[in-house]
C-alpha cells in the first residue's frame, strides 16, 4: 500500500515554515507516541498528558486508534498488512500537525517495531517521542473495558494483540509509564515532566 501510484506531483512548499509555527504557538511541534496493549491506558494517559499541556497554554490534540478507524482508516481491518498500513497513514497525519506546531498525541497499539520506526523517521531528532505505557496483559484483561479480550479468548475476535497477535515492545522508548501500577495523574506528569526537560515545553 506503500507505493506511490500518483505520477505528476511534485512538493508544494509553504512560505510559513515549521519554525514560525513554532514561534506562534510559543512551543514546538512534536509528536508522542503512546503505544502499548490494549487496555493499557494509553488514550488515557494521552488525553490527561493533552489537559495538562492545554493548561499550560501549548496547541495540542490527540489522535486517537478508535476514532481515527471511524473515518480516515475506516476501511482499514486488523491482518498484519492492515495494521502496518493504519500506522503509516497515521504516522503521515501525526507529522502534518507537528509541522504546524502542534504537540500531537497518539494512541494506537501500534504492535510493530518497524511500524514505529517508520514513523519516527519521519520527524526531525527529538520531536519524535515514543511513550511506552507497559502494563501486565493480565491486567489489561481484568480491565477490559471494551470486552475484547474476553471476545478473543472465546475465539470470536482474531489477531487480537497480546492474545493470538503479537506485541513487539519498545526496545528504547524515550517515555516508559507503568500505567499497571501508577495512576493515570502519576503517568501523565512523567510524561509533561520530559517535556519540560527537554525544552519542548516552557
Amino acid at each position: 500500500m506503500t507505493t506511490r501510484k500518483a505520477t505528476n506531483i511534485k512538493w508544494h512548499h509553504a512560505s510559513i515554515c515549521a519554525d514560525d509555527h513554532s514561534r506562534l504557538n510559543g512551543h514546538g511541534g512534536a509528536v508522542l507516541w503512546f503505544t502499548g496493549l490494549s487496555a493499557s491506558g494509553k488514550s488515557t494517559v494521552a488525553c490527561a498528558v493533552e489537559y495538562m499541556l492545554f493548561g499550560l497554554g501549548c496547541h495540542t490534540y490527540v489522535l486517537d486508534g478508535d476514532n481515527i478507524r471511524h473515518g480516515l482508516n475506516k476501511n482499514l481491518g486488523f491482518s498484519p498488512e492492515d495494521r502496518s498500513e493504519n500506522i503509516r497513514r497515521i504516522g503521515e497525519v501525526a507529522r502534518l500537525f507537528a509541522d504546524a506546531g502542534i504537540i500531537a498525541m497518539t494512541a494506537f497499539i501500534s504492535p510493530y517495531i518497524a511500524d514505529r520506526q517508520a514513523a519516527r523517521k519521519l520527524l526531525p531528532p527529538g520531536r519524535f517521542i515514543e511513550v511506552y505505557c507497559r502494563c501486565p496483559v493480565e491486567v489489561c484483561e481484568e480491565r477490559d473495558p471494551k470486552g475484547l479480550y474476553k471476545k478473543a479468548r472465546a475465539g470470536q475476535l482474531k489477531d487480537f494483540t497480546g492474545i493470538d497477535a503479537p506485541y513487539e515492545v519498545p526496545e528504547n522508548p524515550e517515555i516508559t509509564v507503568d500505567t499497571g501500577s501508577q495512576s493515570i495523574e502519576e503517568s501523565a506528569i512523567v510524561v509533561v515532566a520530559y517535556l519540560r526537560e527537554k525544552g519542548l515545553i516552557r
